[in-house]
């Protein structure tokens, strides 16, 4: 007698089996949405029936809180690849920083955001605590080796720089403040740039002490 498919499996191919079904999800969620993509949907598009699917998440809020810890590891390691070198060109540095923000914040569309917030407002909790250490981890570090080389302002603490970082990703990734202010995230990272470029880093022959 043939044994139930889910003892035959390995751990290897288990684990590429998890993997692909995050990758699909996080693709289905970020762009359609939490609320209108169905585990029926993601089955159908995985090729896949839901009884796998199922045996690997037991529902879609646990199927969601891997997709998002799956995004906040792919951009932490970012970030590392970025703060892992010496800043020897800070402005260069933080700007790369400032993109791949901007780049990861792009792949989510707002209504996601929005679905998250009412669907899983504990996750989404979550959500803020991770991103706000991982900016204060990776753009403190780099504001310290600036400030150590004389390239970034003295007269501003660096807890205030990131907390205004913080701040400003906050209102990107919150539709309504965005469609009141008439901006997409894309132009709003565009104008974040600008204001940590130009006011936090110092100009050549000028000290901020």
């Amino acid at each position: 007698m043939r044994r139930p498919s889910k003892t035959v499996p390995t751990a290897p191919a288990t684990g590429a089996a998890r993997r692909r079904i995050i990758a699909g999800a996080r693709r289905h969620f970020f762009a359609n949405g939490f609320r209108h993509v169905t585990m029926d949907d993601l089955a159908a598009e995985l090729g896949m029936s839901k009884k796998t699917l199922y045996a690997h998440f037991p529902g879609k809020i646990e199927l969601l809180q891997s997709v998002l810890m799956n995004k906040f590891d792919d951009v932490e390691a970012d970030l590392a690849r970025i703060t892992s070198r010496t800043a020897a060109d800070v402005r260069a540095a933080l700007q790369q920083l400032l993109a791949l923000v901007q780049r990861h914040t792009d792949e989510i569309q707002p209504h996601f955001v929005r679905d998250v917030r009412r669907a899983a407002p504990e996750l989404f909790q979550l959500v803020e605590q991770r991103r706000r250490h991982i900016i204060a981890r990776h753009f403190g570090k780099l504001f310290a080796e600036g400030r150590k080389a004389g390239h970034i302002r003295r007269d501003i603490p660096a807890r205030f720089m990131i907390e205004i970082l913080l701040g400003a990703v906050q209102a990107v990734i919150n539709p309504p403040k965005m469609a009141e202010l008439g901006l997409t995230p894309k132009t709003a990272f565009a104008g974040i740039l600008k204001v940590m470029l130009h006011g936090v880093v110092v100009r050549k022959g000028k000290s901020h002490l």
